[in-house]
């Protein structure tokens, strides 16, 4: 299987244009969205092989001298909030608990950029043994992917009989203070009907939980629209057991998940509809790859080689304007519904969530 099946595009990107771009030090693009949240990917290994984002053997292993190491995360983390206008870092991978230096990437950015919020994405295993460590390097958040809590569910997931350790690290972080602690669930067929259960144990647990819809983002490209879980039907499944009122985005319209009470609140789920009822129009991200590539969009294959430019020698000023220049030609949307759709060469697992 090559690279490219496996989500790692062999082609890079030349610089992009500037042609038109607004004298402005933000990261604008051409539809009059500012970038403000910064998505680093720090390794493409995982300790689950989630069967809607990686092959059971794994994706293949980025060469050591290839990945960004602790300093050059470090200085475009903090580049990005000085000179660019970022305003919150999260950090993702694959998991990033497989990097036995999160750690000092943390705390790296942390020292330099100490108002800007950190948070990570992971699967919670093994963050009950680390989680301590990394409020004290500087960490404030975590979201938690998790899809079900009933066992064997998990297992056939994810490829691994792990949830004890996932749930684990759950509440590890909720007792070192990384709150409030999200739970991120993907919306599959096979799990629908444990959906309100998992709300339940998100509600007694203290925790926020937020279904995902299922995204063209997998490795075995077997994803279809007709067979995908939307959000009108969790909302059936989960009314069955709870009453819910509509509350939108409350505290930040750019924000994916729209949220609704939960029996009267004050507890909320939240449902991010990136196909049903995408968020395009408001998305503020920006994406940096564990190889150095940035991103516009999860779902454009446009790359600019940021790791190439850093090690030549540039920069600052040169960095930066390359990644304006990047986000100045973002695309309008995702463009799922449109005729001729095809879903990026990378896969989540690749991409970083």
């Amino acid at each position: 299987m090559s690279l490219v099946e496996m989500g790692i595009p062999k082609v890079r990107h030349r610089g992009p244009s500037l042609d038109g771009r607004p004298d402005t030090p933000d990261l604008v693009d051409r539809f009059g969205r500012v970038a403000r949240d910064l998505r680093v990917s720090i390794t493409e290994k995982c300790s689950l092989r989630c069967v809607y984002c990686m092959p059971e053997e794994g994706l293949p292993s980025i060469p050591r001298e290839q990945l960004l190491t602790v300093d050059e995360i470090v200085r475009l983390v903090v580049l990005a909030v000085r000179e660019l206008g970022v305003r919150e870092v999260r950090f993702t991978g694959g998991e990033p608990l497989m990097r036995h230096d999160l750690e000092r990437i943390v705390a790296g950015c942390h020292e330099q950029v100490p108002e800007t919020p950190l948070s990570m994405t992971t699967n919670g295993i093994g963050l009950q043994h680390r989680a301590r460590g990394l409020v004290a390097a500087g960490l404030q958040r975590v979201n938690v992917s998790l899809d079900t809590v009933d066992r064997e569910a998990f297992a056939r997931l994810t490829r691994r009989d792990r949830l004890d350790s996932a749930l684990a690290g759950v509440r590890a972080a909720r007792a070192v203070g990384l709150a409030p602690v999200k739970v991120n669930a993907v919306l599959m067929r096979q799990t629908l009907a444990d959906a309100a259960d998992l709300l339940q144990w998100c509600l007694d647990e203290g925790c926020e939980l937020r279904f995902i819809e299922e995204m063209p983002l997998g490795a075995d490209r077997e994803w279809a629209r007709t067979n995908m879980v939307t959000a009108a039907e969790l909302l059936d499944v989960l009314g069955t057991r709870f009453t819910l009122t509509e509350a939108g985005r409350r505290e930040d319209p750019s924000a994916p998940a729209e949220e609704w009470l939960v029996d009267g609140g004050p507890a909320v789920v939240g449902i991010i509809a990136t196909v049903t009822r995408n968020f395009c129009g408001s998305c503020d991200r920006t994406r940096l790859t564990a190889d150095g590539m940035l991103r516009s969009c999860l779902f454009s294959d446009q790359e600019f080689d940021v790791r190439r430019v850093l090690r030549a020698g540039a920069d600052d000023a040169e960095i930066a304007n390359l990644w304006r220049g990047a986000m100045w030609n973002k695309w309008a949307g995702h463009g799922i519904d449109a005729e001729g759709f095809a879903p990026p060469e990378r896969t989540m697992g690749a991409i970083g969530g």
